[in-house]
């Protein structure tokens, strides 16, 4: 790489388990000398690292790459770079279409950032997923609060659901050991990290693939050892048999949030087994009931498809049904897309994209007065919560989550009565709700759990909707 220190801009699309890796090549930047631009505008390399996931995931990919094709060809920055999923994807198709585009990386190719910036490096590097895994060694920046990181313990997934390319795209499941996670966790945390989010394509299945053969309990147990950690929180957990351990530390343990993650995707017999989930819906009312039985006050998270190939209306009552029973603290509805590779998309009986659209707007419709009286039931209560910042929706008004709001995905609180620095706990009573958010002020008494050292500020009357 020149002498001068070159500019660079990331932009990052999809989910954690892809941030992760674009602050691997925010680390690979870093140590080539390269100057994070906030804008693309001021960058003289840009790169996008893309999802592949679903079809609305590809489209923002693709439309992205094609803006920030627009800004290289009028001459505002000299390299585009392409990586991630879509490109590991579809590598020759986006080469031969997107001549705008310098280089194009896969979903396991970061480090191969580092000879792109030296110069010289071939147009094409997209590699095998196979031969990478995420290493405590890689380094790695990170791109959002200081006091937040999500943290990668496996790539890949062995799962054969019939609607799912990651497989195709990521390769099979590849476990870090716990001894380079510790390492990695160790780090963040000595760097002001207090909240872990751990992140892969299937969590509960972590350790499997390895000769070890160690547990998801056992990964989790060693890093509730970190010193200066306060929360550990699960993603992605596969709707199989939880072992006791696992729920124990869950339910018990001080760092471990009480908060599940797990992706069930529907709940009639039928259509979990044209997705080949591998289980029907008896099992997932037990593992529901497992969980709110057995750890007291989680909050449950959950996604669900509509408009799978063969999703009668009848299939469809029977999810909406389920969801009405479950009472889900939040759930997730995605609209399902045929993906090139997959058994879904060979399956007959294909759902009307209008019959899917209205079935995405329907169950979110049943969820969000649940979602609303589980947010009022926390009205008078005084809780945990991890300031992020200053709120960009309300002037004078900070924001944090409790341990049951996970980053980006969830709602927040919006705190007021105190000025406190971002990556600080503090006890907030919550005083009014609204479907995702609330609203609370930053107790000062003496009597708080957790001290507050902050200048009282005053007090802000929020107006929030709750229609």
């Amino acid at each position: 790489m020149a002498t001068e220190r070159k500019r660079i801009h990331f932009i990052s699309l999809g989910c954690p388990k892809n941030r992760v890796d674009t602050e691997v090549m925010l680390g690979v930047a870093n140590q080539a000398g390269c100057d994070l631009a906030a804008t693309p505008e001021e960058a003289e390399y840009i790169v996008v690292n893309t999802c592949g996931f679903i079809g609305p995931a590809k489209e923002e990919s693709v439309d992205t790459i094609l803006a920030m094709g627009r800004m290289k060809e009028e001459g505002i920055c000299e390299k585009l770079v392409v990586a991630g999923c879509l490109s590991q994807r579809y590598p020759d198709e986006l080469a031969r279409e997107m001549p705008e585009v310098d280089h194009f990386l896969g979903s396991s190719d970061m480090l191969k950032l580092g000879a792109v910036l030296a110069g010289g490096a071939e147009r094409m590097l997209v590699g095998n997923p196979a031969n990478y895994v995420l290493r405590a060694s890689d380094p790695r920046v990170l791109s959002q609060g200081r006091h937040s990181a999500y943290l990668k313990i496996a790539e890949g997934c062995n799962r054969t659901c019939s609607f799912c390319a990651i497989p195709l795209i990521r390769g099979k499941q590849r476990s870090r050991g716990i001894d380079d996670v510790v390492e990695e966790a160790a780090r963040l945390a000595s760097q002001g990290v207090l909240e872990l989010n751990l992140v892969s394509q299937d969590t509960i299945a972590y350790g499997r693939d390895r000769d070890e053969k160690p547990t998801l309990a056992g990964l989790v147990r060693r890093l509730g050892e970190v010193e200066g950690l306060r929360w550990i929180r699960l993603h992605y957990l596969y709707p199989e048999t939880l072992t006791d351990e696992l729920v124990e530390l869950i339910a018990s343990h001080p760092k471990v949030v009480k908060y599940v993650d797990m992706p069930l995707q529907h709940a009639s017999d039928a259509m979990l087994q044209r997705m080949k989930r591998g289980h029907g819906g008896a099992r997932l009312r037990r593992v529901v009931e497992t969980v709110r039985t057995k750890i007291p006050g989680v909050t449950f998270r959950t996604a669900f498809i509509v408009g799978h190939p063969g999703e009668s209306e009848e299939d469809f009552t029977e999810l909406v049904d389920f969801v009405k029973w479950a009472e889900f603290d939040r759930v997730g509805v995605f609209r399902y897309s045929d993906e090139d590779g997959t058994g879904s998309e060979t399956q007959d009986a294909k759902v009307k994209p209008k019959d899917s659209a209205a079935r995405h707007r329907k169950l979110m419709a049943v969820q969000r007065p649940i979602a609303r009286k589980r947010n009022r039931a926390l009205i008078g209560t005084r809780v945990e919560v991890l300031v992020d910042g200053a709120s960009e929706e309300h002037e004078y008004v900070l924001q944090g989550r409790h341990a049951g709001q996970a980053p980006d995905i969830d709602g927040v609180v919006y705190l007021s009565g105190a000025e406190v620095s971002a990556g600080s706990m503090v006890m907030a009573d919550i005083s009014q709700s609204a479907d995702y958010d609330l609203v609370g002020e930053v107790v000062m008494e003496e009597d708080a759990l957790i001290p507050v050292k902050a200048r009282p500020q005053k007090r802000v009357a929020l107006r929030v909707t709750v229609d």
